[in-house]
């Protein structure tokens, strides 16, 4: 994501060199490359304008270390300022989700058809049973969409969650009341709610949505983007933040080949922090939001933690200390050793961007 701000970034800096202070001057031209690049990555203007004045402020008159160049000090104000822009001034709670409410603490998914709500719904729900040890029930609300409720049904069971049935006849409320009741009674930690979504905005959906909402009363109420819809999502953000108290947001393929504004903006124009990021299409592809270590991405320093993360999860530590016994002891390494570094690698999935 954002590989033209990463490589208009790179090429400034090495044209930045023997300044021994910020000025005017000397930031100029890399302020002009930044703001070109945050434009075209369609991030919303009025962000790009006060982001620009914050670095820009920030930046000038800041002594530059003898082991930086000037364009390498201005990075490191970029980086700060990008990551205050993308994190505010709250703090994660720990599993990504505020759930101190009494049990079940119901989360719901809202947003557009085709942001990938019910995919995401399914690596929610894999990502807190199986990283924080809750006991997760699914439901879906969606009554219109051909096999959305059967879809659900498959990426829980993919994910380990148990799945609340609903009938396409059912009414949306009605399912929702019933899949917490239930959720009450079986001892569930987090009802996660998904709901119908539209190609477009429009009144049946969020008077249907906000009926959903008064008759369970989330503790989260999540809004779903598909991080390549650049300042479309931001403006469907504001519809849907108008007719729902949202807490926060889950962007969508954020792998994707995308100009990747949706990331910068959202959380600077909605004031509602982004709680998730979803990667690709398989059950586990989420990670809570750290803005941090996204700010490093964009910059073209690579996520190591991720790829840390990615391996503690997937390589089997039993087969890797086995392996490295036989190289410290001296035997050859053969075509079966190289067939299971391979197949190790390949567990990973993808790498992290």
């Amino acid at each position: 994501m954002l590989e033209n701000l990463t490589d208009r970034l790179s090429r400034v800096v090495k044209t930045m060199k023997g300044e021994a202070r910020l000025t005017e001057s000397n930031t100029q031209a890399m302020l002009r490359e930044i703001r070109l690049a945050l434009l075209d990555a369609d991030v919303a203007l009025p962000v790009v304008k006060s982001f620009i004045a914050q670095v820009k402020d920030k930046a000038l008159g800041q002594e530059v270390l003898s082991s930086l160049s000037p364009g390498q000090a201005l990075v490191g104000v970029f980086h700060k300022e990008l990551i205050a822009l993308m994190a505010g001034n709250e703090a994660a709670p720990p599993t990504g989700l505020n759930l101190a409410s009494q049990p079940p603490a119901v989360v719901l998914m809202a947003g557009l058809q085709g942001a990938g709500k019910t995919t995401s719904v399914g690596k929610l729900a894999k990502y807190l049973s199986e990283r924080h040890k809750k006991k997760v029930l699914t439901v879906s609300c969606d009554v219109y969409r051909p096999a959305a409720i059967e879809q659900l049904r498959i990426v829980s069971e993919q994910a380990g969650a148990d799945f609340f049935p609903s009938q396409a006849t059912d009414k949306p409320v009605a399912i929702a009341q019933a899949a917490l009741d239930y959720a009450r009674r079986h001892f569930h930690d987090v009802l996660l709610v998904d709901t119908a979504g539209r190609l477009a905005i429009d009144e049946a959906m969020m008077t249907e949505i906000a009926a959903i909402h008064a008759a369970i009363k989330p503790i989260e109420t999540l809004f779903t983007v598909d991080a390549m819809q650049g300042q479309d999502a931001v403006r469907t953000a504001e519809a849907f933040g108008q007719a729902l108290p949202l807490t926060g947001v889950m962007l969508t393929k954020v792998d994707g080949d995308s100009r990747g504004g949706a990331v910068l903006s959202v959380r600077a124009i909605t004031g509602k922090p982004i709680r998730f990021v979803g990667n690709g299409e398989k059950i586990d592809g989420i990670e809570a939001f750290d803005a941090d270590r996204f700010a490093q991405r964009i910059l073209g320093m690579g996520d190591v933690l991720a790829l840390v993360e990615q391996a503690a999860k997937s390589v089997d530590m039993k087969s890797a200390e086995k392996m490295a016994a036989k190289l410290k002891s001296g035997a050859r390494f053969d075509l079966e050793d190289f067939k299971l570094q391979i197949a190790q690698m390949r567990s990973m999935g993808d790498c992290p961007r």
